[in-house]
């Protein structure tokens, strides 16, 4: 294989479905990408990742340092969280953070000094071929990285597939396929280098035999750069694939890239591949070579309704707003401001919301980009969400069971293999809101699992407790058993039990002192009748 050579003879696979769709990225790719000044307020929250979330480090009167670690990871599946700059934490409190629920979690406040002072940071590992692997998984855990593609999976774990399963392919997904979105590909035009660097560290993590980085054709400047980065590299191929949504999800690039299909509720590693995003690669190049923390991202700021449409380094915790004032402030009042991208984004309240590690685009959209959707029809059987479907599933027996609350029958119709990417409700004349349909039925046998758990949980505890007072009680009685026993004669010798003779000896001591008085008492009356009579 050339390395760094375009794919003129790969051959790439495709799979079901998909959509051509109008990708609105030029507005944000004028010119390169900024630094967002340091805000006076940060708000970091403590779960920015599947799993569980931090536990602070810090209280409200504490001094911080950039890249201090402020809350640890609590258990396996879970992810550290960094002071994104130097000052003093003020608060850690409920806030609100962007979620579909439009709930508030947990978070850190932090007031910053101007000085954004950096921590004591660990050792590069720049030799890092040379640790183990497991040093290299730890370094990448302790800095917080999860998957900046949108997921928020755990790096580290993701990295830790096991013995059971050998990488023989690690893939970066730079197909950014969602319109709008260009954080990706700003990355690739500017960071080629650090891209390739960590792809080579996680290439060093898994030992795979090839590395594949995936970029659609629309991404004429982040593949020039991106070869030419990787014409240092051994084994790292740059594979150009065609335009078409959702190229970017996991299992579909997969697919196109190795023909390869993911097994239903399976996750890559059963199939020897590990996939991660190329924001993801370059943070692990900053934690290992720089010992660098996750504090910051790229993130694109778009949309017709803002003045100077772009991309921004952003710290995590800065509010939405700030980086809208960065990129000119607002055009307009938008109609819909979207975290995330048009298909698989959601709507904000406001944007007083802070960036957290899984956000890469904010939409302030005009009512021609995203109108509001008007009111639903009946579902007309003609099964367009089916042939848009890139899972091969059958979205309109999804929707009827999940409407239904049937998740019994959802689940046998692969629910949990939708990725939410929203062809079928894109496509459907009825104008139907599938995903948030499918969205209620995970949410409602996710919260019945939990409830079977806990409920699980509580007999356990019971049965547990049911045979330890059983226990306790036989051994009571064994005891008493053993007792009695020991009080009786001893079958062998034929001699009883000291004790019982001790008692017995007594009795008869006092019946005969009772015997001797009454002799006596009775000689006495006999004397006493022989003087009367004399």
């Amino acid at each position: 294989m050339t390395t760094g050579a375009r794919n003129t003879d790969r051959r790439l696979w495709t799979f079901h479905g998909g959509l051509h769709l109008p990708d609105h990225k030029a507005m944000s790719t004028t010119g390169a990408s900024l630094v967002a000044p340091v805000p006076e307020l940060l708000s970091v929250p403590l779960q920015q990742h599947i799993g569980e979330p931090a536990e602070a480090l810090v209280k409200p009167g504490d001094k911080v340092l950039k890249g201090q670690l402020i809350a640890e990871p609590r258990g396996y599946v879970s992810a550290g969280v960094h002071a994104p700059s130097s000052g003093t934490v003020i608060a850690v409190e409920d806030r609100p953070v962007p979620h579909p629920s439009g709930l508030s979690a947990s978070s850190i406040l932090i007031r910053t000094d101007g000085e954004d002072r950096w921590a004591e940071l660990p050792e590069p590992l720049t030799d890092y071929r040379s640790e183990d692997p497991s040093v290299l998984r730890e370094r990448i855990r302790w800095a917080g990285i999860v998957g900046l593609g949108g997921a928020g999976f755990p790096t580290g774990v993701k990295l830790n597939p096991g013995a059971a399963w050998p990488i023989d392919t690690l893939i970066l997904n730079g197909a950014e396929c969602e319109p709008f979105i260009t954080s990706d590909d700003m990355l690739m035009r500017e960071n080629a280098e650090r891209i390739l660097a960590g792809a080579a560290i996680l290439g060093h993590i898994l030992s795979p035999q090839r590395c594949l980085i995936g970029i659609e054709d629309n991404k004429p400047e982040a593949i020039a750069a991106m070869q030419a980065a990787a014409a240092g590299h051994r084994n790292i191929e740059i594979v150009v694939i065609p335009t078409l949504y959702p190229s970017g999800g996991e299992k579909q690039l997969i697919r196109i890239l190795t023909g390869k299909e993911v097994p239903s509720n399976g996750i890559p590693a059963q199939i020897g591949v590990v996939c991660q995003n190329l924001g993801t690669a370059a943070a692990v190049a900053d934690a290992v070579l720089d010992g660098r923390p996750l504090i910051s991202r790229m993130v694109t700021v778009t949309g017709d309704a803002v003045a100077r449409p772009g991309n921004f380094r952003a710290l995590i915790g800065t509010a939405l707003s700030a980086l809208v004032a960065e990129a000119g402030g607002y055009s307009g009042t938008p109609a819909r401001l979207i975290f995330g991208g048009p298909m698989m984004g959601f709507a904000l309240t406001d944007d007083e919301l802070p960036v957290i590690k899984s956000c890469n685009c904010i939409i302030a959209a005009t009512e021609q980009e995203a109108p509001a959707p008007r009111p639903a029809l009946p579902c007309i059987r003609c099964g367009a969400c089916a042939e848009a479907c890139p899972a091969s599933l059958l979205p309109q027996q999804l929707y009827w069971y999940s409407r239904s609350k049937d998740f019994d029958k959802a689940q046998d119709y692969n629910l949990f293999d939708c990725i939410e990417c929203g062809c079928c409700a894109h496509v459907c004349p009825s104008r139907i809101p599938l995903v948030q349909y499918y969205r209620f039925a995970k949410t409602e046998i996710w919260a019945r699992e939990r409830e079977k758990r806990k409920a699980d949980h509580a007999r356990q505890r019971h049965e547990a407790r049911t045979a330890r007072l059983d226990r306790l009680e036989r051994e009571r009685k064994e005891r008493l058993r053993k007792k009695k026993e020991a009080l009786d004669t001893t079958p062998d010798t034929g001699r009883k039990d000291p004790k019982k003779a001790a008692i017995e000896a007594a009795m008869k001591r006092v019946a005969a002192k009772k015997a001797a008085q009454a002799q006596e008492g009775a000689a006495e009356e006999t004397a006493a009748s022989g003087e009367n009579d004399g």
